[in-house]
C-alpha cells in the first residue's frame, strides 16, 4: 500500500467462478458492452499503467437507474429529473461501470482514452486520461461501497495487471484534488489493498 491507496503490481489471481481476462483490444470477456463515443486514441506509446477509481450515481443518491449509462452514451434526457440538466451537455465516459451488485459494464476499450479524468496528475506527469483506466463505481462518497463492487474490483484490477504494467490504483481525489472528492470516504482502500495483496501459501 501507498499511504492509504493501493499501489504496486497486482497479484493477477482471479479465484472467481469464470476468470476475467482483458483481450489485446483491451475489451473485458464477461463486461456487457455499451460503447461511448465519448473516446479517443491514447498518445502514441503511451502505457496503461493507472487505474483510476471513480465514484458515481445518477439521480445523485440514486441506484439503480439508466441515468449512468445514458450520460455516457450522450441520451440523458435533462427533463428525466432537475440535476441532469446541469450534466446533459457533458462528453464524458469511463471504461468500465460496477453496479452495485458487482455487474460489470464496459463503455471504451482499454486500448482507447476515456474521458474520465479531466485536468489531473498524478506522480508527477498530467493528463492522466493518457495513461489510466477509469473505473466507475455506482455509489456516492458517503455510502458505503458493497462486497459485489469491491470483489469485481479486485478482479478488474488483477485482470488488467495481466494485460497491462498497472503500477497503481488512485481515487479520481487523488488525481484532481480540491475538484473532485470521489470515490469518497465510503471507500475502504485498505479493503481493496488486502484483496490486491498476493497470499503468501
Amino acid at each position: 500500500m501507498d499511504g492509504d491507496r493501493a499501489a504496486g503490481r497486482p497479484s493477477g489471481r482471479d479465484t472467481g467462478p469464470r476468470r476475467l481476462a482483458i483481450d489485446e483490444r483491451g475489451i473485458a470477456n464477461l463486461a456487457r458492452q455499451v460503447r461511448s463515443p465519448n473516446r479517443d486514441a491514447r498518445p502514441p506509446g503511451a502505457e496503461v499503467t493507472l487505474v483510476v477509481v471513480h465514484g458515481i450515481s445518477l439521480p445523485p443518491g440514486t441506484f439503480g437507474g439508466a441515468g449512468i449509462e445514458q450520460l455516457f452514451t450522450n441520451r440523458l434526457d435533462p427533463s428525466a429529473h432537475p440535476y441532469y440538466a446541469t450534466i446533459a451537455d457533458l462528453r464524458v465516459s469511463a471504461h468500465f461501470l460496477i453496479r452495485r451488485d458487482g455487474a460489470l459494464v464496459q463503455f471504451v476499450p482499454c486500448g482507447e482514452r476515456a474521458w474520465h479524468a479531466g485536468a489531473s496528475s498524478w506522480r508527477g506527469c498530467g493528463r492522466c486520461n493518457d495513461f489510466s483506466v477509469g473505473v466507475e463505481l455506482e455509489g456516492s462518497d458517503d455510502v458505503r461501497y458493497t462486497a459485489p463492487q469491491y470483489t469485481m474490483l479486485a478482479r478488474l484490477v488483477k485482470a488488467l495487471g495481466r494485460r497491462y504494467p498497472i503500477a497503481d490504483v488512485a481515487g479520481h481525489s487523488d488525481i484532481a484534488p480540491g475538484r473532485k472528492t470521489d470515490p469518497g470516504p465510503a471507500f475502504d482502500w485498505a479493503r481493496l489493498g488486502r484483496m490486491l495483496t498476493p497470499r503468501v501459501p
